[in-house]
């Protein structure tokens, strides 16, 4: 008789992803219409618009070297709160016609509270989750920022065109405040206490976990590799003279992306990390090399299916990997550090490679960037696949000695 698997789709999980989806889907819809606010509204230059863009991440990013040590300190309920209500007031400050500089200054704050929701959220879910079922669970939940991804940009430049800036910012406010009402009956797990670094002063582990830096690095260069693609695509689109393809490419992408995490994550439980990461940095470097060589347009709507199933399983079974990896009481800390070395390398990204692309062109980038995902196997070896093995071999030696007992 089969035993009966511990239940995942439970009411706190299915809040957590809703609460997760509105966060990102404010997100995406601002990042696609902010910088055109500002030039209309604000008169803003292009670097300046562009930064009204950017500082949503770097609030994000600054945050998230905190964000750990707060859960720890004042509670993943108080905190998940907190974020959400940052995300109100910051919805509510954008319907304020003040200045650039306060423009700015609100984008900053707005990125501080999605650091802090997206972190929060995260965490709990990573708790609630059935041990047996984690990477089943991580890899749906996951699922809701990259919904997001499909319908927050298609419907923030539709809206900017129809209804104006003012409703977009509304329903950004209306959204904050659901995200904040369904919250408030999220029953969340206990709090893990102060680990004993925290309570002794200032340390490396007050900021990160240093447990799952290594297995982390795997994401930084993932998202270095991918943020060439979400920067640059557009312009390598009219070289290629394919730009209405290029226009539904992360439409492709997300598809992929939804339609294989359920298997993946199940997989990932049933298998281990190895089964799917290693097909997955494969897939993923398949897809860069596919579209470094595209010339029509489906070749780079196949080539955006095929990084999605990649890049987006990548994604989610080293954020399992992360929480698999980390001691109960820092989980908190561990999902922190996927997210600040997944800001890291997909923040930098688009600086560093922009450098190159004067020498190379788009499509020789990412030509070369395949080899450099594809050096993410050896790296994937060395600081995961080699010890999921022995472990397996061990555990399949102590099941052997024990059937073999009288």
């Amino acid at each position: 008789m089969t035993e009966r698997q511990p239940k995942l789709w439970t009411k706190d999980f299915v809040i957590a992803a809703c609460a997760a989806f509105f966060v990102s889907f404010v997100f995406h819809i601002l990042m696609v219409t902010i910088a055109l606010y500002a030039t209309e509204t604000y008169h803003a230059t292009t670097s300046e618009a562009g930064l009204a863009a950017g500082m949503f991440i770097i609030g994000a990013l600054v945050v998230r070297l905190f964000v750990g040590y707060l859960i720890e300190a004042f509670g993943l309920k108080r905190m998940l709160l907190v974020s959400l209500l940052i995300y109100i007031l910051s919805s509510f400050l954008y319907l304020l016609k003040v200045n650039l500089a306060f423009l700015l200054m609100n984008r900053f704050v707005h990125g501080v509270g999605m650091g802090m929701a997206t972190t929060v959220t995260s965490t709990i879910v990573a708790q609630i989750i059935p041990p047996q079922r984690r990477g089943e669970g991580i890899g749906i939940y996951s699922l809701s920022p990259v919904l997001a991804n499909c319908i927050g940009p298609f419907a923030g430049l539709l809206l900017s065109q129809y209804v104006g800036f003012q409703a977009i910012f509304i329903l950004c406010l209306v959204l904050s405040i659901v995200g904040l009402g369904i919250s408030l009956v999220l029953r969340v797990p206990p709090s893990p206490a102060l680990s004993p670094a925290a309570v002794k002063g200032i340390h490396l582990s007050n900021f990160i976990e240093p447990k799952v830096v290594p297995v982390c690095l795997i994401i930084l260069i993932s998202g270095f590799c991918y943020s060439g693609v979400v920067s640059f695509l557009s312009f390598y689109a009219q070289e290629l003279g394919v730009v209405k393809a290029a226009s539904v490419f992360f439409m492709v992408f997300a598809i992929a992306i939804l339609l294989s995490r359920p298997f993946t994550g199940r997989l990932f439980d049933l298998k281990g990390a190895n089964f799917i990461m290693y097909p997955a940095i494969v897939l993923f470097a398949a897809g860069m090399m596919l579209l470094s060589m595209a010339q029509n347009s489906f070749t780079l709507l196949l080539a955006g299916a095929i990084i999605g199933l990649g890049y987006g399983n990548i994604q989610s079974i080293t954020q399992t990997l992360a929480v698999h990896l980390s001691p109960p009481n820092r989980i908190a800390m561990a999902t922190s550090t996927f997210f600040i070395l997944l800001d890291v390398g997909f923040g930098f990204g688009p600086y560093l490679l922009g450098f190159l692309i004067p020498y190379t062109g788009y499509g020789h980038l990412y030509f070369l960037l395949s080899f450099v995902i594809l050096g993410l196997i050896g790296l994937y070896e060395l600081v995961n696949g080699k010890k999921e093995r022995a472990g397996k071999k061990l555990h399949a030696s102590i099941h052997m000695k024990k059937c073999r007992c009288p």
